[in-house]
């Protein structure tokens, strides 16, 4: 940034603790010297929390103690002062009912670790699907001067010549061990060795995406995205971003001096580009909604329609996340798309977006396709097939519902079937297995309930399995639906995100089996084949399901949180309303 006024010592907000000569003042200086710290390496610089996600249960983040290491060297180094923070980590896979639930506590705990401490900026360290919204929900509310330091992806394996992630070869593996295609040790091998060092999930799912959106709307190091966890440079980035945030709070950048509708667009530009997962759908409506930016789902889709899938990754491509790297990475990608972008847009390193980008080259354009090449061709039968997403309404969801078409099989995007109905997840599986079940590759799978409200916490649901009886058959996809989400590493033709959701009274409650439900993606379309007067019949009989939690953070959510349309914040948490600073006693 060009002419950049910088903040004054008795300006940051640090000072409030630390500069006072009375009591409190002393007090404060006392308990930091209490740690053998000398007065002087805490007085008079910028304070820096470094928010870490690191935990044990979090493989993800199994490194991030390491790079908080890292990160604590660059703010010395720049006149800084960092002072290491732990903060709720959500590993995918461990963390029960699911990860979703926590979000936002993670982004209440956030933005109250930022207000209720002597800090000046901080460093936020995730990258595991939720840890990156939640963070910066939280920090979007606090608008303290921050960056992003995303975890990094695991390492690529290979199995049988072909490579190999983790999340979506997971579920193809799987279908092939239901039906004997692979045997018991040759499971267990590949239990062992499919994620093979510390990092997220390096297929394109939530973790990548969002990590991906963020550094484009600006909040995070050219680059920082795609650096495996494990590479060199991850530690060089990490010192890099602890350098960075110190001279941050100097110029006072904070994310509501650089993020605008335009940063925001870039975001949606990349996350389309890049085949991201439907989770993004979410985070980003919660996300904006914390900065006070502008978000409907028919904006996810219209930027959808203009920008064509160019990342050959995993779901929807053949290549994983170390891959990207090597051919450039995000600036790479966004270089591609220069005319789709607000090139003007600030970032966290003071600089435009364009400037960031500008000569950025592509090392592999089969990684990263021109726009002129995408991944996958538009067809007269299926002009929609390559796109990241498409936003769906109809009699099934009025506000709305997702599916990826460039990872589902383009003859199911436009489908009638009959519905065959799970009101809960243990008999939606329990089915699954059952070789009477009433079923064909014709057949619509439905499972509801599994919301934000109904499950509760919206969990990854949405990807049924094939019922056993037609894997054996060789059915490999089927349309699916759902008001629950789906891994961003899986895979299919699934309808995801149905809004308002059945557990409070969304049409998708009144559906039975047998009716009669038809996609049409092309023309946005979910619907059931049922007369009004017979839903309205249905609905008079309709009986919310029982609430089975009467106390704890589980009742707050269940109460507060919004539909899946609106991002699933808690209603007391959206828009931008200023807290009052605490006022120190």
């Amino acid at each position: 940034m060009t002419d950049v006024k910088r903040k004054a010592l008795e300006d940051l907000r640090s000072q409030r603790w630390f500069a006072a000569d009375n009591m409190r003042g002393f007090a404060h200086r006392q308990r930091m010297q209490q740690q053998g710290l000398d007065r002087e390496e805490f007085m008079g610089r910028p304070v820096i929390g470094i928010l870490n996600t690191w935990s044990e249960l979090s493989p993800c983040h199994a490194h991030l103690r390491e790079r908080a290491a890292a990160v604590k060297r660059g703010v010395l180094q720049a006149g800084g002062y960092p002072l290491e923070l732990p903060a709720l980590s959500l590993g995918e896979v461990m963390v029960k009912p699911t990860t979703m639930m926590y979000r936002n506590f993670l982004a209440i705990e956030a933005e109250e670790l930022l207000r209720s401490l002597p800090l000046d900026g901080a460093v936020l360290m995730g990258g595991c699907d939720k840890t990156t919204p939640g963070l910066v929900m939280g920090a979007l509310s606090m608008d303290l001067p921050v960056i992003y330091c995303p975890a990094g992806t695991m390492l690529n394996d290979r199995y049988k010549g072909q490579t190999v992630g983790a999340g979506t070869h997971t579920r193809k593996y799987w279908d092939e061990y239901a039906v004997g295609n692979i045997g018991r040790q040759e499971w267990i091998a590949l239990e062992a060795r499919m994620t093979r060092a510390p990092g997220t999930c390096n297929t394109m799912g939530t973790a990548s995406t969002m990590t991906a959106i963020v550094e484009a709307m600006g909040l995070s190091l050219p680059g920082a995205s795609s650096l495996p966890a494990m590479d060199a440079g991850h530690t060089r980035m990490a010192w890099a971003c602890g350098r960075r945030i110190t001279d941050m709070v100097w110029e006072d950048l904070r994310p509501s001096r650089l993020l605008t509708q335009g940063s925001l667009r870039n975001g949606i530009v990349a996350y389309m580009a890049l085949g991201g997962s439907t989770n993004a759908a979410v985070h980003l409506m919660a996300m904006a909604g914390r900065a006070g930016l502008a978000l409907a789902l028919d904006d996810l889709d219209a930027i959808a329609r203009d920008v064509p899938v160019l990342a050959n990754l995993f779901p929807s491509g053949d290549r994983l996340m170390e891959d990207f790297h090597y051919a450039g990475g995000l600036p790479a990608l966004l270089n591609k798309l220069r005319s789709r972008l607000d090139l003007g847009a600030m970032t966290v390193t003071g600089r435009s977006l364009g400037e960031n980008i500008d000569g950025t080259a592509c090392e592999d354009d089969e990684v990263i396709r021109d726009p002129d090449r995408p991944l996958k061709v538009a067809t007269p039968e299926c002009p929609e097939a390559g796109l990241a997403l498409a936003v769906l309404r109809g009699n099934l969801c009025p506000d709305g519902a997702v599916i990826k078409p460039s990872a589902a099989t383009p003859r199911l995007l436009r489908h009638t079937g009959r519905a065959l109905i799970f009101d809960t997840n243990e008999d939606m599986l329990a089915a699954m297995n059952d070789p009477d079940l009433d079923v064909d590759a014709d057949t619509v799978l439905v499972l509801r309930n599994g919301g934000p409200v109904g499950a509760p916490g919206m969990p990854e649901w949405g990807n049924l399995p094939i019922p056993k009886k037609l894997l054996r058959q060789g059915v490999r996809d089927m349309l699916r639906l759902s008001d629950a989400r789906m891994s961003g590493t899986h895979y299919g033709t699934c309808v995801l995100h149905i809004s308002p959701e059945a557990a409070v009274g969304g049409p998708l409650a009144l559906l039975r089996n047998g009716d009669r439900i038809t996609l049409d993606v092309g023309a946005r379309r979910l619907d059931m084949d049922v007369p009004e007067t017979e839903l309205q019949a249905r609905r008079a009989t309709w009986r919310a399901p029982e609430r089975t939690y009467a106390r704890g953070y589980a009742k707050l959510y269940q109460e507060q949180v919004t539909q899946a349309h609106q991002g699933c914040d808690f209603a007391f948490l959206q828009g931008t309303a200023p807290t009052p600073e605490p006022p120190i006693y």
